[in-house]
């Protein structure tokens, strides 16, 4: 499949979609998607006609697996190379998906984890079908998340929640995504679509400048809560010394070998 079709996209009316498509692969996110996302919300952004964005994983029972670290683009154009060199490209897809300048709704089709989850909580509203799990394993794979991501997460269910989410490392279902907070609606399968874009539609049909100054100064106040340059450098120290651990190997191949993982703390 090419770079191309891993990320589909679709604009009809003011309502533009997003849809993951590498079900081959879980729709895991690749560094050429991550920039995709990027470019695309930018061109939509400087026409000003697209004023509802829906990401979605497709027709199957998976949003996104998450993060795909094994995956190296190829033949990419200068723009996403340009992009894929300037910082982490998680990072700059997901800011921009945050300060997407109109609303965005995630419509969680199936199973979002990791990245998946996360490119969820930098969406403005979540919809979710009833039968769908969440979750965020970085706890069981010995890593520790960026801190820009667990912001994300912060912004969206308070301090309480993340730190569950995240230290415990579980996977939730039904119920449990609406007591989380990991998601704002939760409805049948069969009425997710039509849920998800009678919703995107009726937002779409309202003033342009009172949407994008509501969510212009929405994030004005979510942007207070930042870290200090020492508090940054100390989270990139924690992040590389558990990505150098033996701890994140057998984490690793614990998930592989589908068995608990025997972490030592180094």
């Amino acid at each position: 499949m090419g770079e191309d079709k891993m990320l589909l996209k679709e604009v009809k009316g003011n309502v533009g979609t997003l849809t993951f498509n590498r079900p081959e692969r879980r729709n895991s996110i690749t560094p050429d998607m991550l920039a995709q996302i990027h470019l695309t919300l930018k061109e939509w952004a400087e026409k000003d006609t697209v004023r509802a964005v829906v990401f979605t994983g497709g027709e199957g029972k998976v949003f996104s697996s998450g993060y795909d670290i094994l995956s190296i683009p190829t033949e990419v154009t200068k723009e996403t190379k340009e992009f894929l060199k300037a910082s982490n490209p998680l990072e700059i897809a997901l800011h921009t998906v945050k300060n997407f300048p109109y609303p965005t709704i995630a419509m969680l089709n199936g199973y979002a984890f990791g990245a998946g989850l996360n490119t969820c909580m930098c969406c403005d509203i979540r919809i979710a079908a009833d039968d769908v799990k969440a979750g965020m394993p970085p706890a069981r794979l010995g890593l520790v998340y960026h801190p820009e991501g667990l912001k994300q997460f912060i912004q969206v269910l308070g301090m309480a929640r993340t730190r569950e989410i995240f230290f415990a490392g579980r996977t939730y279902q039904g119920r449990e995504l609406l007591d989380m907070g990991l998601v704002d609606h939760l409805v049948p399968r069969a009425d997710l679509v039509e849920t998800t874009y009678r919703m995107a539609e009726e937002i779409a049909g309202n003033a342009p400048l009172s949407l994008k100054g509501s969510k212009r100064i929405l994030n004005m106040w979510e942007e207070s809560l930042a870290l200090s340059e020492e508090h940054l450098a100390e989270a990139e120290r924690l992040i590389t010394e558990a990505f150098n651990s033996r701890d994140l190997k057998e984490g690793q191949t614990a998930f592989i070998e589908k068995r608990r993982p025997n972490f030592i703390g180094r």
